[in-house]
């Protein structure tokens, strides 16, 4: 819908903030049931993070078949070329989803949500763009994703550098890193990706490691169209399982797996060995032992037989040291691992530079580069180009650029300021008709994406069919029930050896956000029956 100087729209049933996987999904399955309903979206298309990362290398780490909507209508007319496609590729893909479900026409793009409030008096939502535009609408669906407000931190005497600091949020076209020296900070997935594609090019990288990240090996591998073809005769059993049978949202059969104890030495390495070949994420899923999470030995062993497989692609003994140690750094489930293609075999490479930020961290940014101290001097290394892959404030950052204010005028921001507290991650207290996609305290990024976000797309079209059902005008969650979830999103963390996590999982990477599961780590099948409960009665809602 080409509306970006309109200053109002038709009141709507629902407004959806987002124009990902989550929104997207929501509107087609509100108008299904017969909700007129918008999508209020800041970029120019469809894709929500697909449509923004476009960095080098940028791809889904999810594999096909299950990173895409199970509708027969979109899932049967596309067929991916690859295990793990590109985000080029996904962005096509939305293209194609958005035409087959008759989205555009619903979907205002190029405006920024900046102001949302509840209207008590008219029991409306109020929504204001900074580009000037304002509607309302009995519900509000919030689907703004958990990776879309860039986090770069503020290093001293950023603004002194002289050269370009680039974010991957906001990659610039058609940049050319011929000749330069490059500097990277920061190796979580987006890292990794570019990692593996600037060391091929003819530039100078230098990469800053604080934490080694916890790879594991993609299996990339192209999908011919007749593969494709005939995998979509068997879709509605493999979405069937990720949605309503796997703890994660995947289509594999993972587990229960063994316990660590149960095994010898021999058998934990022939099992280590097997899921490593079959590469993905099968390693660290059920198929492992399934005290793997919480047992420190088992944790320990697992991490050493994977850096052991990774120091053997690479040579220098140094760089093994820094970016795969042998002895664990950071428990296994405790960082969101990623997959990668080529990356210890990259850092192998002579155009390639490795600092320790833990022996030499970073003291500040100079006119020509970045100065680190190991304590006795101080080292710049010279840079023409800084990549902040920093990662972002995740999860609920972009819900509160949206200045979402409840029913009594307190922005959301500040009724969280001491921790998050909702209702299965959807919903509120104080919030009345307002509904969170993958959000805070809901399994969102350790669930694949797609099919999770069809279950609760689901759950909300239940939930809102039983409210009208029993002539409820307001759908709004307890502070009692809320304060339960957030007891319990807590007690499930605090079992695993996720507490020790000091990564966005738990909002350590930004300064002054409260430490605290930010996701519920509980898996998607408990969180499933939870909104399964949910529904049964009214107990938890005003």
């Amino acid at each position: 819908m080409a509306i970006s100087s309109t200053t109002s729209l038709p009141e709507q049933d629902v407004i959806i903030v987002g124009a990902g996987f989550g929104g997207c999904y929501a509107l087609h399955s509100l108008r299904e049931q017969g909700y007129s309903a918008k999508i209020l979206d800041a970029c120019a298309d469809f894709g929500g993070v697909w449509h923004i990362n476009r960095y080098p290398g940028a791809r889904v780490d999810s594999e096909t078949p299950t990173y895409q909507f199970s509708t027969p209508a979109v899932r049967d007319e596309f067929d991916f070329s690859e295990k793990y496609p590109s985000s080029a590729e996904m962005r096509r893909y939305f293209l194609h989803m958005a035409d087959k479900l008759d989205l555009r026409k619903d979907t205002v793009f190029n405006q920024q949500v900046i102001d949302t409030r509840y209207d008590d008096e008219k029991k409306k939502w109020v929504f204001k763009t900074e580009q000037g535009l304002t509607v309302q609408s009995r519900f509000a669906v919030f689907a703004t994703g958990s990776s879309n407000k860039a986090f770069i931190p503020e290093f001293k005497n950023k603004a002194a550098f002289k050269g370009q600091i680039i974010h991957p949020k906001a990659w610039p076209d058609n940049f050319d890193f011929t000749g330069k020296k490059v500097g990277i900070i920061g190796q979580g997935a987006s890292g990794i990706q570019i990692v593996q594609e600037l060391a091929k090019t003819d530039c100078e990288l230098t990469v800053f490691v604080r934490t080694p990240p916890h790879c594991l090996p993609m299996g990339q591998r192209r999908i011919p169209v007749e593969d494709s073809e005939r995998e979509k005769s068997y879709l509605d059993s493999v979405f069937q399982y990720a949605k309503y049978s796997s703890a994660t949202g995947y289509h594999c059969n993972a587990g229960p797996g063994p316990l660590y104890k149960d095994h010898t030495p021999e058998q934990r390495r022939a099992l280590w060995e097997t899921l490593w070949q079959r590469k993905g994420f099968l390693f660290l899923s059920g198929l492992n032992y399934a005290d793997m999470p919480s047992n420190e030995e088992a944790n320990r062993a697992a991490f050493r037989f994977l850096a052991e497989k990774n120091r053997a692609r690479m040579t220098d003994q140094a760089k093994m040291d820094i970016i795969t140690p042998l002895d664990l750094d950071v428990f296994l489930y405790t960082l969101r691992p990623t997959l990668e293609q080529d990356y210890y075999e990259m850092m192998d490479r002579p155009n390639v530079r490795l600092v320790s930020l833990k022996s030499s961290p970073i003291a500040e940014f100079a006119e020509t580069g970045i100065v680190t101290d190991d304590g006795h001097q101080q080292t710049l290394h010279e840079l023409d180009v800084i990549v902040s892959a920093t990662g972002y404030d995740a999860v609920t950052g972009a819900l509160h650029d949206m200045n979402i204010r409840d029913r009594h005028g307190m922005l959301l921001q500040d009724k969280w300021r001491d921790g998050i507290f909702s209702y299965l991650g959807m919903l509120v207290p104080g919030m009345p008709n307002a509904f969170v996609l993958y959000g805070p305290q809901a399994p969102t990024s350790l669930a694949n994406g797609p099919p999770f976000l069809e279950l609760q797309a689901e759950f909300l079209v239940r939930l809102l069919a039983r409210a009208a059902a029993d002539g409820r005008a307001e759908i709004e969650t307890t502070d009692a029930a809320a304060q339960d979830w957030r007891v319990r999103t807590r007690e499930v963390w605090e079992r695993l050896l996720a507490r020790h996590c000091q990564s966005w999982w738990v909002g350590a990477n930004v300064p002054g956000k409260t430490r605290e599961p930010q996701i519920w780590f509980g898996g998607l099948e408990a969180w499933r029956r939870a909104c399964d409960d949910a529904l049964k009665d009214w107990a938890n809602f005003v």
